[in-house]
């Protein structure tokens, strides 16, 4: 793999876990976006780069996922609580020839999680007899609750029951309704549980994040996947799941 030059949106916590994962692997960072007019004022700087990786805030990724695919750059969008216009990307994707990542958690850890879910999911639907339901935790600074990562959980439980037509951000004993719970305590970094419960026994998945590499490491290995493809494509793709 060539060394990239990689353009950062969002240079807060993630944004320098980013640059750090990437620095390790040899790449550089050629500029960083905090600001819309950075696109501009920076456009010289941007313009020499290979590759986008996003980690801003969920009223910003829209804008900056239309400048780095209106500027033939592919961008991998580690921003969640926002909703894509995957008809307008796939335009720009396919007009520009690059290629977009979005992804509820770029950490491998909780993408195997994604996929035992599945099949635990499955399994336990075709028995019968149990309840899913979603717990997580971030610190206090995340802004969406519940989490990209929680939602996607939730959707892949949601696609296994079909007794159940909506998740709810909340506790509910509704049978229809997918509870999760959301908690926002200090500084913990992201934790993800699914329990089954059954009235004999309880089944329960967890991911813990220790820190914030993941991520980052994740989404730097998205950026070095998603050069010379075009279109939209998930991190489940880059990882083979």
């Amino acid at each position: 793999m060539k060394s990239l030059k990689i353009v950062i949106c969002g240079y807060g916590r993630m944004g320098h876990e980013v640059e750090k994962a990437a620095i390790c692997k040899g790449h550089s960072i050629i500029a960083t976006i905090d600001e819309a007019s950075d696109w501009f004022s920076k456009k010289e700087d941007i313009g020499q780069g290979d590759v986008v990786i996003d980690f801003s805030l969920p009223h910003t990724a829209s804008d900056n996922t239309f400048h780095a695919l209106s500027s033939g750059l592919p961008i991998v969008i580690g921003t969640t609580g926002w909703k894509p216009d995957y008809q307008l990307i796939e335009k720009l994707c396919l007009g520009n020839k690059v290629g977009f990542i979005l992804g509820a958690n770029f950490s491998i850890g909780m993408n195997i999680l994604f996929s035992v879910q599945k099949q635990l999911a499955r399994l336990t639907a075709k028995v019968g007899g149990y309840r899913p339901s979603v717990t997580e935790t971030h610190h206090i600074h995340k802004k969406d609750a519940p989490s990209g990562t929680a939602i996607h959980l939730a959707n892949d439980l949601l696609s296994a029951y079909p007794s159940m037509d909506k998740w709810v951000n909340e506790h509910t004993d509704d049978p229809t309704c997918l509870p999760i719970i959301s908690y926002r305590e200090g500084e913990v970094p992201g934790t993800h549980i699914t329990t089954f419960t059954s009235v004999d026994d309880i089944i329960t998945l967890k991911h813990e994040a220790l820190g914030r590499s993941g991520l980052a490491n994740g989404a730097v290995l998205a950026a070095e996947w998603i050069i010379g493809k075009t279109g939209i494509h998930s991190f489940e793709e880059v990882l083979g799941l």
